[in-house]
């Protein structure tokens, strides 16, 4: 697939719709740029911070029952 866009006095780009759909790219994001004599490959990237999902899980399950207002008393401050 190839297309013509626009790029603004801001250095900034349109990606089409269907060229979105063939990156993979369903709402506003990160990409990946990678940058060579005079091409501009650009690939999708994951959101570092959903890439942590559910990773902590096990440490929730283990203390979910932990009253908030009484959070200080389960911090160990003896490695601070």
């Amino acid at each position: 697939m190839e297309a013509i866009v626009a790029l603004t006095s801001r250095w900034q780009l349109y990606i089409p719709k269907e060229m979105r759909n063939v990156l993979g790219a369903k709402k506003p994001g990160s990409v990946r740029l990678k940058a060579s004599k005079n091409k501009l490959v650009v690939t999708t990237q994951k959101s570092r911070i959903l890439s942590l999902a559910g990773k902590y899980h096990k440490y929730y399950l283990q203390h979910k029952n932990i009253d908030v207002n009484r959070i200080r008393d389960h911090i160990d401050y003896t490695q601070a």
